[in-house]
């Protein structure tokens, strides 16, 4: 009677196990979704500009370099050389930081409209945020394999003597050198496989492409994001598997997977394929 118990009270915490960790990757896939939705989120995300030395206009007339889908026919211009810009409008002139700065990028508001300067390789552009954008008001929502817990994977982390510098390609066809601390290697029904990250503040980022890229999930890959190692173990949660920001806006310059982050095997976790682009 007493095992019987025993056995009983182990698998109805079992049970308890699997439902708590459900809801935790339900409660992040609920915010997930949330942030994309927000005023500042991707799904607003409805333009992107690359700035010309010289002065660049903004505005709603098709004569603009910098072309705002409505609004007045001219709000401003950005002036760009040597890789300073300014803005100039009736209310002054504003010098403004690109994304690239360690402070985030100075923003230009103007209505529903947002406006900074991103910096990527040696081109500077106007990313272009609207809350009207056409992509958040026909978003229809986010989908994912159903959640598997072996997906969540404690991996060993192989951390390099010094800090090393990857190739991560993006969509712009230019390839950037970023800091990688180490190596995570981990095993998928017995076969062992490896993903480098790069760091991205106090995270580590992993790129990745699989057997499922192209097919139920983003043709790109996706990404993962993980805390950094304990006592040479990381977690890698592939339920949290996400899309770049390129499946929800043409206008995003997503970095892709490098050679390595490209795997032999079906991740079949995380988030499925969204839209066209």
């Amino acid at each position: 009677m007493r095992a019987s118990y025993i056995l009983l009270l182990s698998f109805s915490l079992a049970i308890a196990d699997d439902k708590g960790y459900q809801d935790t990757i339900d409660r992040w896939r609920h915010q997930r979704e949330a942030n994309l939705k927000t005023d500042d989120g991707w799904l607003t995300v409805a333009g992107l500009f690359w700035l010309k030395d010289g002065v660049n206009s903004a505005g709603s007339s098709a004569s603009n370099a910098i072309r705002l889908p409505r609004g007045p026919a001219h709000v401003g211009d950005f002036e760009f050389r040597e890789g300073k810009t300014l803005f100039r409008s009736d209310a002054g002139v504003k010098t403004l930081r690109s994304d690239s700065d360690p402070d985030g990028p100075d923003k230009v508001v103007i209505g529903e409209f947002t406006m900074f300067v991103i910096h990527r390789g040696n081109r500077y552009g106007i990313r272009l945020k609207d809350k009207d954008s056409e992509f958040r008001k026909e978003f229809t929502g986010l989908h994912w394999f159903p959640v598997r817990e072996d997906y969540r994977i404690v991996a060993r982390f192989v951390p390099y003597d010094q800090p090393r510098k990857i190739a991560v390609p993006n969509v712009l066809g230019e390839t950037e050198k970023e800091p990688s601390p180490g190596y995570a290697l981990f095993s998928i029904r017995g076969h062992e496989y490896r993903l480098d990250p790069v760091l991205e503040g106090n995270r580590l980022f992993f790129i990745f492409r699989d057997q499922t890229s192209s097919k139920e999930t983003y043709g790109s890959g996706r990404f993962l994001y993980a805390e950094l190692p304990r006592e040479g173990k990381v977690v890698l949660d592939f339920n949290k598997a996400e899309n770049p920001p390129c499946a929800f806006t043409p206008y995003a310059t997503c970095p892709l997977p490098p050679a390595q982050n490209r795997l032999a095997v079906r991740i079949e976790a995380g988030e499925l394929n969204y839209g066209h682009h």
